[in-house]
Formats: C-alpha cells, structure tokens, sequence
C-alpha cells in the first residue's frame, strides 16, 4: 500500500509539520513499511540498504512513542560508528525536540564527562557501543528503564567484532522492551541475534525501486602497481566529476595517499580511525560543502557517511568482499541521480577481483577491461577470500585494536586505545538517497 503522507501512517501533526519543514512530506518505501508496526508496539526487523530512508523509519516512531515525562534515557540506538551516531542525532534532533524530547550522542574520540552529563538528561541516546560501556561502568548512564532499543546497521556491528559488547548492553535494558533491528542482510549471525533480541517481529524486506534506484557506471581498470597513483590523478582530473570518495585499506594507506595526491596538485582530505573526532567532523563538512572535492577514506571510516551529490567513488585498493564493492558504490548515485564507480586493478589482482564481484551483472565491464569473469567465477572467489581475510587481518588495527572492554569503540575510530575515463561504459545499478 502507497502512503501519501505520513499523516497517514498516524505521525502526529507536530513531527509530520516539523518533517515537512525540512523539505520532507512524502514517505519513502521503509517508511511506510516499518513505521505503523512501531507505532502498534511490534518488534521490528527490517532488512533495507544504505540510502533508504531507515534513520526516520524508526526515528518517527520513536518520538511518537516517548513523552516528556518519560524516564531518561527511555530510548536507545545503538550504531556502529561514530559518524553514524552523530548522522542520526542531526537526522533526529529535529522531530524530537518538537515532541518536547531531548537527544544525544555518545561516541569515542570527545570529552566523556561532557557525555555523560548529556546523556543523563536525554531521552534518547545513540550511542556506540564501546564508549556506552565505558559510561555504564563509571556508573553515568543506567539502561534498566530503556523500553525501546534500536540496532541500527547490525550487520556492520558484528562485522566490526562488537556481539559480546552488544550481548553485554542488552542484557541491561529492561525485559519487557520494543526492539528493532536494522540491517542490510537479516542471514546468518545477523538472524541468529535478531531472533535473540526480538519477540514475534515483524520482518520486512525493501529493496530500492527502479525510481529510486540510481544509475551507475562501472568501470575496471588495469594498472601496475607503480601507475596506480598516476592512473588516479588522471581520473580526478576530469573535468566532469563532482565530489569524489576514494577508498583505501588501510589508515596509513590513506595519509599515504593524500600526500601522493597533493604532489600531484591536488588536494585531497583523509578520514580514518586516527583522526580525531574534531578532525573527522570537519573533514567531511569540508568535502559536503566541496571546499575539498575528494575524500580518501578507510572502509570503517566511510561508514555512515551519507553526503548528496558524490558523483564518483574511486577503489583505489580493491575491496575485500563483494558486499564491500556494493556498500562503496552505494555511496554515489544516491536519490535517482546518476554516478560513477570506478576500480583500479592491479594485474596481479584481476582474478580475485573478477570473483569477487561474479554474479553482479557486470560481466561485459570486466571484459571490457581485459577480464575474464568466467575465469574469476572458476578460482577467483576462493582467491578473493583468502586476500579478503588477509586484507582483514592487516588491516585489523581498524576493526579490532585494543583490550576486549574497548576495542569495540576503537574499531569505530577512537584514538584512546589505538593511538575518469578508462575501462567500461556499461551501466549498473546503486541505491537511493537517505533521509
């Protein structure tokens, strides 16, 4: 069933007035599916992609669901990364403030006494994980009231080794509770926690439609190790790209290579883990306002990152899995607009990348580039996993560095523990923008 407005999924005049504010009037699919479930008290598992509109799909409700008078914190979202966390306080502060609700944000990398003091005043808190255990454990923050627990981006939380953290916090939040769970897959260890967390959910399944599904441009193209960087000048150089994200493997692969860049006359800003909170902060308000037009970024560091109008996203090294390429070149294309995903391969790599991506529809790009997806089918996948889980172990100074209380917050960034033309033409697909 279409739904017009969100009057009609039963959003009170106050949030639907301050929605329309801000541009926002007609609900997109998630929305429609996920928001009258919440509203009736259900259990939620939602299984919906990067750019569909999930932050307000459960953030309406949420609002809808809480009052003033409420103890504090009631709500709580859990996320991955502290981008996202600070994505879904700007997304939801709005819409809470309206319903007379405070919110807050608590992450690794700023002043925790600061934290603590606003997440005892807040309704909401979104949180990741690690930095909310820290809190618990000096005694700031209690969870026993909290009757309404999100997990936003499940899936990239357990990638990132956060389950005994999570395990932990849920165990803490009152037993009779309204749990929703977010993620881009609902298989596997992702079901297994789902059906932990929830009782009698309701599941959903949205994928982007045509309309809103975004057109992009794939393109493989070889190189040698020693023209990589070349091959990448050249790319940015063209004259029709807009925002560019560039994505990297590693933290050190990132400075790296924005200093290479800049010998090269251009300028370009590094996002990882390293950075600090302030650093990250204006680094991607300089690249959303195209004062810096290219973004270097590690896979962990890009998460959460959700700015209109990038129309390139360059993998400079190529991913370690074929979810990583389809999470990256999501991030161009956004809102029915068209992009371009461009990957540069060394010759020693083409049969694991040509695996990796195998079954993406994409077998004249790579054919185009002098790539047999056949072959890749045949031994590139075993390939492509083994370099995956090496890639994972070199890079796990990203994911897991650090004592087990607070790796978790580490992997998500926090420094207190750890510190074009080329190829082919044809078109794919890629998702649409988020709210």
């Amino acid at each position: 069933m279409k739904h017009a407005s969100f009057a009609d999924l039963g959003v009170s005049e106050v949030v639907v007035n301050e929605l329309a504010e801000r541009g926002i009037t007609a609900p997109f699919a998630v929305q429609g599916m996920v928001i009258p479930d919440v509203l009736a008290g259900h259990d939620v598992l939602a299984q919906s992609p990067t750019g569909s509109g999930k932050t307000l799909a459960f953030g309406v409700p949420l609002v809808e669901r809480l009052k003033d008078s409420d103890p504090r914190p009631s709500a709580l979202v859990l996320a991955p990364t502290r981008e996202l966390a600070s994505q879904i306080v700007d997304d939801l502060r709005p819409i809470a403030h309206a319903r007379a609700l405070s919110i807050a944000a608590v992450y690794g990398g700023a002043g925790i006494v600061k934290q603590a003091r606003l997440a005892a005043k807040a309704h909401i808190l979104v949180a990741t994980p690690g930095r909310l255990l820290d809190l618990i454990d000096r005694g700031d923050v209690s969870l026993k009231r909290v009757r309404i627990l999100i997990l936003d981006e499940a899936d990239r939380m357990l990638d990132m080794g956060f389950k005994p953290v999570v395990d932990r916090i849920v165990k803490m939040t009152a037993q009779e509770r309204q749990t929703l769970l977010f993620s881009a897959t609902l298989e596997g260890e992702v079901g297994r926690i789902a059906k932990a967390y929830t009782t009698s959910p309701r599941r959903h399944e949205h994928a982007h439609s045509a309309e809103r599904r975004g057109d992009v441009e794939h393109r493989f193209i070889t190189v040698t190790h020693d023209g990589k960087v070349a091959k990448l000048v050249s790319e940015l150089n063209q004259s029709e790209r807009g925002l560019t994200l560039v994505f990297v493997r590693t933290k050190r692969g990132a400075d790296r290579l924005v200093k290479k860049l800049a010998s090269s006359s251009v300028r370009a800003v590094a996002m990882h883990g390293d950075k600090s909170q302030g650093q990250r902060e204006r680094a991607l308000a300089n690249f959303e306002a195209g004062v810096v037009d290219t973004l270097v970024a590690t896979d962990v560091a890009a998460r959460g990152i959700d700015v209109a109008g990038i129309t390139h996203v360059i993998n400079y090294d190529i991913p370690a899995t074929r979810e990583d390429y389809v999470h990256r070149i999501g991030r161009t294309a956004r809102a029915g607009a068209s992009g371009v995903g461009v990957t540069l391969v060394a010759h020693d790599q083409a049969r694991e990348l040509a695996g990796m991506v195998g079954g993406l529809g994409l077998d004249r790009e790579l054919a185009l580039a002098g790539m047999s997806a056949e072959r890749g089918r045949a031994g590139g996948g075993q390939a492509a996993r083994a370099a995956g889980g090496a890639r994972r172990g070199q890079g796990g100074a990203e994911r897991r560095t650090g004592a087990p209380r607070t790796g978790a917050e580490r992997a998500a960034g926090s420094p207190r523990g750890s510190s074009s033309r080329g190829g082919s033409s044809r078109r794919g697909r890629a998702s649409g923008r988020s709210r």
